[in-house]
């Protein structure tokens, strides 16, 4: 993993130095670009010696359904090119932190048993910005393991409310 955050790094910074006018839009077609390029079929594809990288290109272009401005053509050609497409979702998270830095927020991964509507969302984001001292791009996955309740990631921290976190603990506190 460490490899592959150091092959991203001059790329993200790069891509972010450049996209400074625009990096709200940037940032979205990156993020379509990462979700086409984590794709383990279009990365079999594209290591296929007899596939030209235009192929690649129009492949990953056409799937990922959003307009590249010439900045993202630049962008996407060039990481066929150097045979770095299985990169694209290191890239995009490592601009995505720098982003952030700049802005002084920080990305959370809310993983919840049962969906959050985007009005219980942002109250959950306001509650959770206090708790962490600093805003918040907060993103909802489901996990129904979790039984009931929240899990909240912020890069290291992690805030359990779950209760299956709940059920775990009184089992060790059982047991001892």
């Amino acid at each position: 993993m460490a490899e592959l955050a150091t092959i991203a790094r001059p790329y993200a910074e790069a891509l972010y130095k450049s996209a400074q006018a625009d990096l709200t839009g940037s940032s979205n077609w990156l993020d379509a670009l990462a979700s086409v390029a984590s794709n383990a079929q279009l990365l079999s594809f594209a290591d296929n010696p007899k596939v030209t990288p235009q192929q690649v290109y129009d492949v990953v272009s056409d799937v990922a359904r959003v307009q590249l401005p010439p900045a993202g053509q630049n962008f996407l050609r060039t990481v066929i090119d150097n045979g770095r497409l299985a990169a694209v979702p290191e890239i995009a998270r490592q601009v995505r932190e720098l982003k952030n830095a700049q802005s002084g927020a920080s990305d959370a991964t809310v993983y919840s048993a049962f969906p959050i509507s985007a009005e219980q969302l942002a109250q959950l984001t306001g509650a959770l910005e206090k708790r962490f001292g600093r805003k918040l791009n907060a993103t909802v996955q489901e996990d129904a393991s979790l039984i009931g309740g929240i899990r909240v990631v912020v890069g290291d921290e992690v805030l359990d409310t779950s209760v299956k976190a709940r059920l775990e603990q009184m089992k060790a506190a059982l047991t001892a």
